[in-house]
């Protein structure tokens, strides 16, 4: 049934595709009806974290093992601005959300000089030192203690209710969402994409393939931020959790589980490990991340391209088609780099 109703969605592109985008954002509007509004809120700042995620890892071929010094850095300048100025939330989570992308510009200029594992370990490394300052400057970061009492300030509006909150945060995720679409699909993505499938033949183009690396990597970190501090200010405090390793690891699973470079697939799959978290906790299992590890397993050996990659791979190969805009892999086997960068 699913696959009957994707074929029908490629015959009928246009109506059918708008219409899904509006049942996507209705499920985004009723999610708090159907679930703990914390756990829904938590779904939406995961989710813009795997998106950011995928335009890296998918949409520019670029692993990085240290997201989480983004996540987690702004999750503290947010709650630092909320704490000490009293502005509105969303001037702290953009506060934060810029902290974010001022800080990648050093490191991704030193890192998008390098690729594959090279850029993983600069990446890994650089968040661990994020780590480290945030565990010893405790007297802005409190340390092993965390940053508490981070407060939801928006004049006229009670956001103690997270009922509230959720519809305050969800306008943020939706721009930011649409921010990211409308990056992978313009003619900067389209070279972005060349680049990733062969940069030496980009360069030999003309396009200065470094450069274009290092905007993807500051808009991935910035839209990291954003995540990061919504995030932050949904539970009302900051900790070390956020900057630690295991956060990067928690996006790339989600992102993986969802499909590389299909950047909606990230959300289906921010969605399921979050409800599968909060389930497993609320369930009294002690090893939720064993059953999560192992679902993990299970997905990437039966849906090799994640899952909402491998319904887009069936729909294609039962229609005989190629989409317009063919999910990115990092396999660099794709189409000219020359007709990529078309207008």
């Amino acid at each position: 049934m699913i696959v009957s109703f994707l074929t029908a969605l490629n015959r009928h592109p246009a109506w059918l595709r708008w219409g899904l985008l509006a049942v996507g954002v209705l499920a985004a509007f009723g999610l708090p009806w159907v679930l703990y509004p914390p756990v829904a809120a938590d779904i939406l700042c995961w989710g813009l974290f795997a998106v950011a995620f995928d335009l890296l890892l998918g949409h520019a071929g670029l692993l990085s093992f240290g997201h989480a010094a983004f996540w987690g850095s702004s999750a503290y300048v947010t709650g630092l601005i909320a704490i000490h100025s009293g502005l509105p939330f969303y001037a702290a989570v953009l506060g934060g959300a810029l902290a974010s992308g001022a800080l990648a510009l050093p490191l991704g200029y030193l890192a998008v000089r390098r690729s594959g594992i090279y850029f993983a370990m600069v990446t890994l490394a650089f968040a661990q030192m994020v780590y480290f300052i945030a565990n010893q400057w405790s007297d802005v970061t409190g340390g092993e203690n965390g940053l508490q009492g981070i407060p939801r300030d928006l004049p006229g509006v009670d956001l103690s209710d997270a009922f509230v909150y959720y519809y305050a945060a969800l306008p943020v995720v939706l721009l930011a969402l649409a921010a990211a679409w409308r990056l992978v699909h313009s003619p900067f993505g389209r070279v972005v994409a060349a680049v990733r499938d062969n940069p030496a033949r980009a360069r030999a183009l003309g396009y200065p393939a470094d450069q274009y690396k290092l905007v993807v990597f500051v808009v991935s970190a910035f839209l990291s931020g954003l995540a990061g501090g919504l995030y932050a200010v949904n539970h009302g405090f900051a900790s070390l959790d956020e900057v630690y390793w295991t956060t990067s690891g928690h996006v790339v699973i989600m992102t993986v589980l969802g499909g590389i470079g299909t950047l909606w697939g990230s959300l289906i799959g921010a969605a399921a490990v979050v409800r599968l978290e909060d389930w497993l906790s609320t369930s009294g299992i002690q090893e939720s991340a064993l059953v999560t590890g192992g679902v993990f397993i299970v997905v990437v050996l039966l849906f090799r391209r994640g899952v909402w990659g491998t319904l887009a791979h069936v729909l294609r190969e039962r229609t005989g088609s190629r989409s317009p805009d063919p999910e990115p892999h990092l396999d660099h086997e794709h189409e000219d780099p020359q007709q990529a960068v078309a207008p």
